[in-house]
């Protein structure tokens, strides 16, 4: 058995499918994937000559969009629905992260009981006596 090749699955935003292929997997023609990427919808990697690549994560993108077209959304309406998406999806992680820092100082300072304070009688003074 030869240690040199990995039968290693290349990761979602690995750039490793051409224009060709991302198009028959997206179901779309590479035309409208160029145009895609022209608007900065879909903006895929790039070889050193300039050409496409595609990762697994593109080719949800593109699904994604077209669904959007679909629906009758215009190009400018989804290109704002995607970075929505993404800041959304950003602040979901950070929101995790700081939920387990969060935690983990809970975990190191457990809560200390409030001391309470004796209570005194409360003399009311009536200037009327």
């Amino acid at each position: 058995m030869n240690d040199d090749v990995t039968n290693e699955v290349p990761a979602d935003d690995a750039g490793v499918y051409v224009i060709s292929v991302a198009a028959e997997i997206s179901g779309l023609h590479p035309q409208t994937l160029r145009q895609y990427d022209r608007l900065g919808l879909v903006s895929p990697s790039r070889t050193e000559g300039r050409n496409r690549r595609y990762s697994l994560r593109d080719i949800a993108l593109l699904r994604a969009v077209q669904k959007l077209v679909g629906e009758g959304i215009n190009h400018a309406g989804i290109k704002r629905i995607i970075e929505l998406e993404s800041a959304m999806a950003n602040m979901a992680i950070e929101v995790a992260q700081l939920r387990i820092e969060v935690d983990a100082l809970m975990d190191a300072n457990p809560p200390k009981e409030i001391a309470r304070r004796k209570r005194t009688e409360v003399i009311l003074y009536d200037a009327q006596n």
